[in-house]
């Protein structure tokens, strides 16, 4: 990528010296919140097992399946049943029995296993892009000794998961530098184009987004499977990973990237190099004298104005569609692609996403600008508030929505852990705001007295200049022939230079004062930043609250029965279907218990055999078995069904379908 600003000098290169300090203490910051993550989690999890967990049955089952609250991938390979000894006892083949909104795997067993205890271990990818894992133990006849030890270490964690995080975070930091110093350019100051740190900053950002996003491609085989770094050369795993919603978006952003590569190439080779030409706005309006010629100076300058016009429009179009696409690679595989509203909740996300690089994007241009290049317009300071306020007011909007959408309720905002961090993005952003108010005072006082203020600068630009070529002249009328002596002089001048530059860029107070206000603005935005991309990965508190809800007990109206209705799928033909159970009248005491199976196209299911169980776990009461009498073909009835205490009691029902096919699904329900 051939950029045409003239390269830094020496002293350019060494100003600012506590620029250098802040980014250690960003660095350290960064270091410390991925040290200190905890694993995030996603929105599937699992909801139910048969068996159970730690369920001791007496005969061996066919098969172990799996419920999950939302949809999950899964491989031949995620769900692994092993031995006492260790040894696995599946065949190896998941077998798909989701139906509806029932999400359910599982895989068979081998024959004849002998009694003891059997350990379930699986892991699956959830919706939006996050692994998910676990383990549980069931016995057979009775529980026995077991070398196999429950894993504690979860799915994306490890130093694998550390790297993803990192990777994660630098893509994100990447897009909002990126995106955000382009737009600053093009809609705030076009003559920032040809100057040499916004195109280092730009250019940086597009390579970190680039690398950050290899490095998320090359490590999503071991990220989601085994959490070994050497399972990133498997090229059959990476083969797996493109065929993924989640290895498409990556791939989809780095076509994406070589667009922006050429858009950057344009940005900073041909479109400079016709700014140069053209002149600056304020030469072309008289600023610029060239004796009696200035009339045919500005006609020449309005041509090239209008043709800097022209590709100015091209280039904001084509930025604004590229810089789309790549926030929709996360749009269409996180968050927003899951949930309600997916349709709506995509297209907001995009436009929060393009409105927080564009503010603090640009506030990370506005600031390189503002300590590097010393001459930057005021003009260009006030067009900057202005996009700034409008990219405010689109997240504020965008934010709203997405607030209610992940949390649904005002309890999530304080009892999950993504409400919690909502409310700390929330306070970030109002702290950033009024900075940001103290930036517009700054801006505004540069604007009351611009000429007096230009003309003090340009005195103490002049004499600095002169003072400087004084030294420059009295340093150089000798060149030494020890190396040593140069490289003293080289620095010596060095330091002139940074000197020269410091006394200009400070020669206005308010400038220097907008210079701090825009420090402190950045370094609450990069700590924003960081907030927002934790959200990323946390279970959002919907979906918290929702699991909550499935977990717990549904409460029963006094007097009235209590009626649920549960799906199953025995996994063998025509095993699946729904069972109703009524429990009259749903309290304390004696109850009449009433079951109705019902086939998938709701024709009454005559069961070969259905089965009951209730258990009280927080007084340790039960299992207390049930078997209902079949009063008519898909209906069973049992009388005094006797439930002694009050609470959350766990209903089972074992269903058969054949000989060798059954399952067990459960409920929980709330007695008082």
């Amino acid at each position: 990528m051939t950029a045409t600003a003239p390269a830094p000098s020496t002293a350019r290169a060494r100003a600012t010296a506590f620029l250098p300090r802040l980014a250690l203490v960003l660095a350290a910051l960064l270091a410390t919140l991925f040290t200190a993550a905890a694993p995030a989690t996603a929105h599937a999890a699992l909801t139910a097992s048969d068996p159970t967990d730690g369920a001791v049955v007496a005969t061996a089952p066919a098969q172990v399946t799996l419920s999950f609250s939302e949809q999950v991938a899964m491989g031949d390979d995620s769900i692994r049943v092993l031995d006492p000894q260790g040894r696995r006892v599946d065949t190896g083949e998941l077998r798909d029995m989701c139906s509806g909104n029932t999400i359910r795997y599982g895989t068979a067993l081998h024959s004849g296993l002998p009694n003891g205890t059997y350990t379930v271990a699986w892991q699956a990818v959830s919706a939006d892009s996050h692994p998910i894992s676990g383990a549980f133990t069931f016995s057979i006849g009775a529980p026995s000794a077991t070398e196999v030890s429950l894993p504690t270490a979860t799915a994306g964690g490890g130093p694998v998961g550390i790297a993803y995080g990192i990777a994660r975070y630098a893509a994100y930091a990447g897009f909002t530098v990126l995106v955000g110093g382009a737009a600053f350019i093009l809609l705030c100051w076009r003559r920032g184009a040809a100057e040499r740190p916004l195109q280092k900053l730009v250019v940086r950002a597009w390579v970190t987004l680039t690398a950050a996003t290899l490095a998320m491609l090359v490590l999503r085989t071991p990220y989601t499977g085994s959490g070994r770094f050497a399972d990133a050369f498997d090229l059959e795993g990476l083969r797996a990973v493109l065929e993924t919603k989640t290895g498409a978006s990556l791939v989809s952003r780095l076509l994406l990237l070589g667009a922006a590569a050429l858009f950057v190439a344009v940005l900073f080779g041909v479109y400079a190099r016709r700014l140069e030409d053209a002149g600056t706005g304020e030469e072309r309006n008289g600023e610029k004298e060239t004796g009696g010629k200035e009339t045919g100076g500005k006609e020449t300058g309005e041509e090239g104005a209008g043709d800097t016009n022209d590709l100015t429009f091209g280039l904001a179009i084509g930025g604004a569609v590229v810089s789309g696409g790549i926030a929709a690679t996360w749009a269409l595989s996180e968050h927003a692609s899951t949930g309600i509203q997916p349709g709506l909740a995509m297209p907001a996300d995009i436009l929060h996403m393009m409105a927080v690089a564009t503010w603090l994007g640009g506030l990370s241009a506005l600031l390189v600008a503002l300590h590097k290049v010393p001459g930057i317009e005021r003009a260009a300071i006030r067009r900057f508030s202005r996009v700034a306020f409008v990219s405010v007011v689109v997240l504020a909007v965008t934010g709203v929505y997405q607030a209610w959408r992940q949390t649904g309720t005002w309890s999530a905002l304080t009892g999950t852990e993504y409400g919690r961090l909502l409310l700390l993005k929330v306070a970030l952003v109002a702290v950033l705001l009024f900075v940001a108010h103290l930036s517009r005072k700054w801006t505004a006082r540069l604007a009351e007295a611009p000429a007096a203020r230009e003309e003090d600068a340009a005195k103490v630009g002049a004499q600095v200049v002169a003072t400087d070529d004084v030294s420059r002249e009295t340093s150089s009328v000798a060149v030494p022939a020890d190396p040593e002596r140069a490289a003293q002089l080289a620095r010596q001048r060095a330091a002139l230079d940074s000197a020269r530059e410091k006394r200009v860029r400070d020669a206005d107070p308010d400038r220097a004062g907008l210079r701090r206000s825009v420090l402190a603005e950045a370094a609450i935005a990069v700590v924003l930043l960081v907030v927002t991309t934790v959200l990323t990965s946390t279970e959002p508190g919907r979906t918290v609250e929702q699991e909550a809800a499935r977990g717990s007990a549904s409460t029963a109206v006094p007097d009235r029965a209590v009626k649920i209705t549960l799906p199953f799928d025995t996994g063998g033909p025509n095993g699946k279907g729904s069972v109703r159970l009524e429990l009259d009248p749903g309290r304390v005491g004696a109850n009449t218990l009433h079951l109705w199976a019902d086939t998938g196209n709701g024709q009454p299911f005559d069961l070969p055999e259905i089965k009951v169980a209730f258990t009280l776990p927080a007084k340790d009461i039960g299992p207390l078995p049930v078997v209902p009498d079949r009063a008519a073909p898909g209906h069973w009835t049992a009388s005094g069904v006797q439930l002694p205490l009050a609470g959350e009691w766990r209903i089972d029902v074992t269903v058969r379908t054949s000989d060798i096919d059954q399952t067990t699904v459960q409920k929980t329900v709330k007695i008082g």
